[in-house]
Order: structure tokens, then C-alpha cells, then sequence
């Protein structure tokens, strides 16, 4: 599935939000301050490899010539089925290792297709008093998001895809697979190498900020005032709660500061 062309970031209005707007900063940060237990926290499952794949794996690795001579005898002459489940064994053990060194040293940052899902307006927007940020998908890091796919059972990897194929991008499959109770986020993920990382993206990528029903109006207007001093790419919009569904409404609006708004006779 390609990257849609916007993707939204749900913030709640604090200090930290604010500054991060000023800097135009995204934060990755640790999987471990997740609120889903299971998000990241996924144990790699080897799935056992098919008699195919352990003939290839044999053919390979034993025609390896800095390998010991022993070691290539021995993966000639091993029965097919020892050879399976010593694989299985040794994927489990490795792709184990990998897998948690990976989830404790990685950043990860969360992002959603959907900028009007209410439940995310309430869980990660401060319940309706915070902002919900857009940006363009053709810039960096957005432009490697990864889609988080929705299921009912633990994802699985492939040994010999990892020895055969180098694949270990597979592994990155266990911070993009989450429990299908969360589908309605239909998220995004943008990783990082490395924990804690703070990434400045273009000041074009932000592309618009949606208000909650229940933003403070103080809070609204500084949010305007740091954008319009520095992106005059960003559309602003104004939620309201339908009166007759169970929806947010969105009005955009331009925003003119006091004093020009003073100076020229009109109300702010």
C-alpha cells in the first residue's frame, strides 16, 4: 500500500508540544513508554522452514569456502529434518537477540491516516484540547512511514530468508504489527536507529493544524502566532462537534494577530 498523501500526528497543547512546533522537531522515542503492552514488545516467531528451503540453506553454506571443512561436510551429510529443526532452533535463538536489541535501541514516531477519529481525539489529543498536526508525505521522515497492520495472532519470521536473502527487514515487521483491537488508528510508523532522537523536519511538510472542539483559545492563538512567524504553508482549522452526528466538523480559518488586526480596523 503506497503513503498517503497527509498523514496526522495527535498532540495534546503542552509546553513540550509547543516548543517542538517553534523547533520543528519530531521526537522517536522508545517503544517502552507505549500505552499498547504488546505494542513493540512482540517475541520474534521463526516459523519452521519447509524441506526446500532447507536444501537451498544446505546448498549455499556448504559451498562456503571460509567455512571449516567439518562444518561443510557436516551440513552435506546432516539428515534434512535435523537440519530443519536445528535451524528453527538456532532462527529462534538469533532472531530472539536481534529482535530485543532492536526494540530496546530503536525510535519510533506514530502517525494516523485519519485526522477526525474521536477516539484519538480523546486518547492522545487531550480529550478534544489538543491539535491534530498534517503533514505532507513527500517530505523526509515521512516519506518512510511504514503502514501498522492489524491482526489476530503473532507475526511470523523466516530463517532462511534471513540467511538466504538477507532479510532482516522482517524484523522491523514487529514494530508495524498490532493487536486488530486498534485497527481505528489506522497508523503509521516512521523508525529510527536510535532512541530519543530528535528529528527537524521542513517547515513545508506541515501543511495544516486541527484544533479540538475544546482547545483553549489562549493556546489556539500562540499556536498561530509561532506558525505564522515562521510557515506560511499551514492551513489552520477550527473543530465543532456536529450537533446531529457523532463526528467533529472542521472550518478552516485565517488567523490576523492583534496588532495588524488593530491597525487595520478589524476584529481579531
Amino acid at each position: 500500500m503506497s503513503i498517503p498523501q497527509r498523514l496526522y500526528k495527535y498532540e495534546p497543547l503542552t509546553i513540550q508540544t509547543l516548543l517542538n512546533l517553534k523547533s520543528q522537531v519530531l521526537y522517536f522515542g522508545p517503544p517502552a513508554n507505549f500505552n499498547d503492552p504488546y505494542d513493540c514488545a512482540i517475541r520474534a516467531n521463526v516459523r519452521e522452514p519447509t524441506i526446500e528451503e532447507v536444501e537451498e540453506f544446505r546448498s549455499k553454506y556448504s559451498r562456503i569456502e571460509e567455512f571449516p571443512v567439518t562444518t561443510r561436510h557436516a551440513l552435506k551429510s546432516a539428515n534434512a529434518n535435523e537440519l530443519r529443526a536445528w535451524l528453527k532452533k538456532i532462527g529462534q535463538e538469533s532472531m530472539n537477540l536481534i529482535a530485543e536489541k532492536n526494540i530496546r535501541s530503536r525510535g519510533v514516531t506514530c502517525f494516523s491516516e485519519l485526522n477526525d477519529e474521536l477516539l484519538m481525539w480523546s486518547h492522545y489529543a487531550d480529550k478534544y484540547k489538543g491539535i491534530c498536526l498534517e503533514f505532507d508525505t513527500q517530505y523526509e521522515p515521512f516519506s518512510k512511514a511504514r503502514i501498522v497492520r492489524y491482526c489476530e495472532t503473532m507475526p511470523s519470521l523466516s530463517i532462511t530468508d534471513a540467511l538466504l536473502n538477507n532479510n532482516y527487514e522482517q524484523i522491523l515487521d514487529l514494530y508495524c504489527t498490532k493487536s486488530s483491537s486498534w485497527g481505528y488508528e489506522k497508523e503509521w510508523r516512521c523508525i529510527h536507529k536510535e532512541a530519543g532522537t530528535k528529528w527537524v523536519y521542513e517547515s513545508q511538510a506541515l501543511t495544516g493544524v486541527y484544533f479540538g472542539p475544546a482547545v483553549d483559545l489562549d493556546a489556539l492563538e500562540i499556536v498561530c502566532l509561532i506558525l505564522q512567524g515562521q510557515n506560511h504553508s499551514a492551513s489552520f482549522f477550527r473543530g465543532k462537534r456536529s450537533d446531529e452526528r457523532f463526528v467533529i466538523d472542521f472550518e478552516q480559518f485565517d488567523y490576523i494577530p492583534y496588532l495588524i488586526a488593530k491597525e487595520s480596523g478589524l476584529n481579531t
